[in-house]
């Protein structure tokens, strides 16, 4: 190679920046010296050398009211990636996750640097909600790297070449989890219940879930008082869920992110805000409770556009609920308290949701190479075809 190739990686929230990260490691092993990195990203990319123009926590954004509140905003950091992309020139430039950011990057990257492929790493899940953005998507990208097998049919359809790779919560090393240690460190017995609660890892998840989840918590204790609560502070939320538990009537334990593993493992329920979490929790064989809420205009507003049965990834490939998910109304204290005691009372009930759980993931494809390894070999692959073409 006569100069250093140019990858731009472009992440606005937490997962999508555990993804960039992993895809900057496969391919500084691949290339070594010959690689320069650019980009936008959260800490875990800036570890790996990628240095980002702005914070990126204010763009961790759900829901189409929120988003509009956020349009302005949102066209500045458009703007900030498109100045960014304009001035270092990359050889491809991978927009990761966060479809509402990303597509908007994409469209304005396009007619600037016709010849640069752009490649979507991780598409909207069209089979929950919204196909039509299939279509959007193949007619703003070259290429998309997508998580799961039942992702490419939508994709493929519309004419976007598309590579399945994995998801990489999939492939958590677990291995040094050790739960025994947790609950030693925290007093917490070996028998004693332990609920570990996971409120999200965006601003407007933390806002409209703790406040359920605290009421949820406190009913709970008082109907089993050796019941231990912990809870985990996800990274970039990690103050303002600090804030909120302080509020709590009952104490919790505060779990960073290198514990989150051994807080799994040790858990005897957990209760989660829906996301990729609920995949983590599945592999550490933990039986779950999935509770979400949009701002109740932006529900309004989705609704319409929810075609999929389930939330959780794998009550989707298994077309099944066997995480009991409570979504919008359905996510109360009194549904949730019930849901869980439901659990707790009965531990044929635990252990066998549990089983069911890891079986759904065998089916979401577990088995295979590193997510970031293949994302790596079919973005250099795309680079490689556009330079022989």
């Amino acid at each position: 190679m006569s100069r250093a190739l140019k990858i731009m990686l472009v992440a606005a929230e937490a997962s999508g920046d555990a993804l960039g990260a992993g895809l900057a490691r496969a391919l500084k092993t691949r290339l070594g010296a010959d690689l320069v990195l650019v980009g936008i990203g959260g800490p875990r990319m800036a570890a790996e050398g990628i240095t980002s123009p702005f914070d990126i926590a204010d763009l961790s954004i759900h829901g189409w009211l929120e988003g509009l509140k956020a349009y302005g905003l949102v066209k500045q950091r458009v703007g900030d990636a498109t100045a960014l992309a304009t001035r270092e020139q990359p050889d491809a430039v991978v927009l990761i996750d966060s479809w509402g950011f990303t597509i908007r990057v994409a469209r304005a990257l396009r007619p600037l640097m016709p010849g640069v492929p752009l490649i979507k790493y991780v598409g909207p899940q069209v089979w929950a909600s919204r196909p039509g953005r299939a279509r959007t998507l193949a007619a703003a990208v070259d290429h998309l790297l997508a998580l799961y097998a039942f992702d490419a049919p939508w994709f493929e359809r519309e004419g976007l070449p598309t590579t399945v790779v994995g998801s990489q919560a999939l492939h958590v090393d677990m291995s040094g989890a050790d739960p025994a240690a947790f609950r030693t460190a925290r007093g917490i017995a070996p028998d004693a219940p332990l609920l570990l609660v996971l409120p999200g890892s965006r601003p407007s998840e933390i806002r409209l879930m703790t406040p359920v989840y605290a009421e949820t918590v406190a009913r709970l204790k008082a109907s089993t008082p050796d019941l231990q609560v912990a809870v985990v502070v996800a990274g970039t939320v990690a103050a303002n869920v600090r804030a909120q538990i302080a509020d709590w009537p009952v104490e919790a334990h505060l779990v960073e992110e290198d514990e989150k593993y051994a807080a799994m493992k040790a858990a005897t329920v957990a209760l989660a805000t829906s996301g990729t979490v609920s995949t983590e929790l599945a592999l550490a064989g933990a039986p779950m409770i999935i509770a979400y809420r949009f701002q109740p205009l932006s529900y309004a507003i989705m609704r319409p556009f929810f075609t999929g049965k389930y939330a959780t990834l794998f009550n989707h490939a298994a077309d099944e609920e066997i995480a009991p998910e409570y979504i919008q109304k359905d996510a109360t204290p009194d549904k949730l308290v019930a849901a869980i005691e439901r659990l707790l009372d009965d531990p044929a009930a635990l252990e066998d949701q549990s089983r069911r759980q890891t079986e759904a993931l065998d089916l979401m494809g577990r088995e295979g190479r590193d997510p970031s390894e293949i994302a790596a070999e079919a973005v250099l692959g795309v680079i490689d075809r556009r330079s022989a073409g």
